[in-house]
């Protein structure tokens, strides 16, 4: 059966284990071998773009990357027509999108693994890389604490998930009319989230917790939004006061690219607790152990064997 990752919930937290023992394997798999990646991007991309190019070489595949101009997608040809056509050529594609219904109708239209590479709901591969970096922190996560700080964003619900998979406690920090809604509230709590807050005060987020996040204030295709933003997200920046009430052991993660000065200070980004690097480190280690995972999974029979 297809497998296909649009956001860390499709996998099982039982599977979530297994992607993330894969991340950490000492060699790569050559599943890709002799074989094709199509990366999309309608978006620019640092490390997403290098992180998973250099994934699929390590699966022994060839990555092909193609601009929004060279494939225009729903507009030169439907979502659906381009997906059938990467997959002609490709064993997955992968797409990094503003509208996260392209990433579902892709899925819907093929038989190879489709992987989001960042849409406007979620970023799975982030979040794997973040929980990669926590667990090489802290080892056993359980019963651990992220705290988001900001915006409630595509980077922050899939963080949530994977934290509330991996049986953390997680709350949030953000500006009223920037908060997460009941629905993904719930859905964390269900998912195995020790904890579940949601508020708008950064200092009763942040105390004990073990680790803290925050992103930009604006994303990309919001810069429209920047100077309207800035007033109602200031009280919310990261800096040296906010997190004297951490845990002694507390690390600060953020995805990056950063926005010095604004959602966190240069002291906290360069900081002793940040763990910025390594886990932008992690985005190359989460990439090829989810592709990897996703294309021996495809692949298989009925009963898990290689067809």
């Amino acid at each position: 059966m297809t497998r296909h990752l649009l956001d860390v919930d499709d996998l099982s937290a039982t599977e979530l284990d297994e992607v993330l023992d894969r991340c950490v394997a000492a060699e790569a798999r050559p599943v890709l071998a002799g074989r094709g990646a199509a990366l999309v991007f309608e978006k620019p991309s640092n490390r997403t773009r290098n992180s998973t190019e250099m994934a699929v070489v390590a699966l022994g595949g060839h990555p092909v990357y193609l601009k929004q101009d060279e494939v225009d997608i729903d507009g030169r040809e439907s979502a659906e027509d381009v997906a059938r056509t990467l997959a002609l050529y490709h064993s997955v594609i992968a797409a990094r999108v503003f509208d996260h219904g392209v990433l579902e109708r892709m899925a819907a239209s093929v038989s190879v693994p489709v992987v989001n590479l960042l849409s406007d709901r979620s970023h799975p591969l982030q979040a794997i890389a973040d929980l990669l970096t926590i667990r090489a922190e802290f080892g056993d996560v359980a019963g651990r604490t992220v705290a988001w700080v900001g915006d409630y964003s595509n980077v922050a619900r899939s963080l949530a998930l994977a934290s509330a998979m991996a049986g953390m406690g997680v709350r949030f920090a953000c500006p009223r009319g920037y908060q997460p809604g009941d629905t993904d509230l719930d859905a964390f709590a269900a998912l195995g989230a020790v904890e579940v807050v949601s508020t708008d005060d950064p200092r009763a987020a942040v105390e004990g917790a073990h680790v803290v996040v925050t992103d930009a204030w604006y994303s990309m295709g919001q810069e429209a939004e920047a100077s309207e933003r800035r007033p109602v997200f200031e009280p919310f920046r990261v800096d040296d006061a906010l997190m004297t009430g951490v845990a002694d052991d507390a690390i600060f993660l953020h995805c990056l690219p950063a926005h010095r000065g604004e959602e966190v200070t240069n002291s906290v980004l360069d900081g002793p607790r940040s763990r910025v690097w390594p886990e932008a480190a992690n985005r190359l280690a989460a990439a090829r152990g989810a592709i990897e995972w996703l294309v021996e999974r495809s692949l298989a029979g009925p009963d898990g064997s290689g067809s």
